[in-house]
């Protein structure tokens, strides 16, 4: 039976995005409504965020294959030159209505993105299309709806899949990956093609997903009726802004948002969510949620569904292929981070991906931890960044190719 179209909101609306928006909403609901109406960032992800805490970082901009404009920042440690950066490439991919800043939110001793650099690794920080630290498209406004026609698949077939290349022929040297939540939805796809997974060294995800079968979030939105005819899911827009007061509004009880959502989070700083929501939340196509309700209603992996006679001329059969897990290769490193009250990334679903394998992941279960813990738990250096580095360092022997 299909789940109602509002589960998925449960699932990525405030889950993947980050728990910054809807923290806030627990504290104070009526803090949302001047969501969009907060700072934006005006400078680059290096100047704003990563260098005014003693950082080196660089700016890159790539061009997929579809035209898009992607930004990458280039990070070493505080007392590294990135002249001189020795240490194996790392490629740090973030969620759904998050960007590359979502890694250096927290302080230096706590954020994955600085953690990595201090230790030596060539921290690279990925920011897939339509987010703001990318740059557009060679010939699209993000004004037009075209701008705007895409999914996760094409994140993983074009956008990480060219930063892994970008990465990999700067360096010399197969990349580590770390994705959190959508960031693993991307990953997992993109190393069933083989081109893409023979530049891979290892890679690390936290709350991973390729089946959605099973979320218990609770929480129920009309958003998806709501944003009928949108094809930018902006919440810093006015139209964002108005949604959001509509849901909440009579429709939906906005106390305690963020639980019922992703699950009960042990590590949260709820000191920090004024800072965040200067940098949270950042845009996505109605038609990526579009292609994750899929993944709920129809309890598969696979290319977007456009429907029989569409799927036809672009696929060449009725339904849309399935990315076959199967392909990964076995000889590739893989190490799984999932938590205990975790309502997006669920333990069942989890186990179904395992099942698909033909590799016997590294795993860590970390029983108090919900989907957002992963990406800004307080106590993350200890209960999982440690654990990453220490698996990185046991296959990094033969990044250089």
């Amino acid at each position: 039976m299909a789940r109602p179209v509002a589960v998925v909101v449960a699932a990525f609306l405030a889950g993947l995005l980050a728990s910054e928006i809807a923290a806030e909403i627990a504290q104070n609901s009526a803090d949302f409504y001047n969501l969009g109406r907060r700072r934006l960032p005006q400078q680059s992800l290096c100047l704003e965020l990563i260098e005014p805490s003693g950082y080196s970082c660089s700016e890159h901009k790539i061009q997929t294959k579809d035209g898009y404009l992607l930004g990458l920042q280039r990070v070493s440690s505080r007392s590294g030159d990135l002249r001189t950066q020795l240490g194996p490439p790392v490629l740090l991919q973030h969620g759904l209505f998050m960007a590359g800043d979502a890694w250096f939110l927290n302080s230096p001793e706590e954020s994955m993105g600085f953690v990595l650099a201090d230790q030596g690794f060539d921290v690279w920080v990925g920011n897939v299309r339509g987010t703001r630290w990318s740059h557009g498209h060679v010939s699209l406004s993000e004004d037009d709806k075209n701008f705007w026609d895409w999914s996760w698949q094409e994140l993983a077939e074009y956008d990480l899949a060219k930063m892994i290349h970008h990465i990999y022929s700067i360096t010399n040297s197969k990349v580590f990956i770390v994705g959190h939540s959508q960031g693993t939805i991307m990953s997992l796809a993109a190393l069933t093609q083989p081109d893409v997974a023979e530049m891979v060294e290892a890679a690390a995800l936290f709350c991973p997903i390729s089946y959605l079968e099973h979320i218990t979030a609770k929480f129920v939105l009309r958003m998806m009726i709501l944003a009928m005819g949108i094809h930018e899911l902006n919440f810093r827009s006015d139209w964002g802004v108005n949604l959001l007061d509509s849901i909440c509004d009579g429709h939906v009880d906005c106390n305690d948002l963020l639980t019922s959502i992703t699950g009960k989070n042990c590590c949260f700083n709820n000191s920090r969510v004024d800072f965040y929501l200067n940098y949270e939340p950042h845009p996505t196509s109605t038609k990526n949620l579009h292609h994750l309700f899929q993944m709920i209603r129809k309890g598969t992996f696979s290319k977007y569904d456009y429907g029989i006679l569409k799927n036809l001329k672009l696929y060449g059969q009725l339904k849309p292929p399935s990315f076959d897990l199967g392909l990964i290769p076995k000889s590739l490193p893989l190490l799984m981070a999932y938590g205990g009250n975790d309502d997006l990334a669920d333990v069942e679903d989890f186990h179904h991906t395992l099942k698909e394998l033909q590799s016997t992941p590294e795993l860590v279960y970390l029983e108090n931890y919900g989907h957002i813990d992963f990406i800004v738990s307080i106590n993350a250096k200890e209960d999982l960044h440690d654990r990453v580095i220490g698996f990185f360092r046991s296959w990094g022997k033969s990044s250089s190719s």
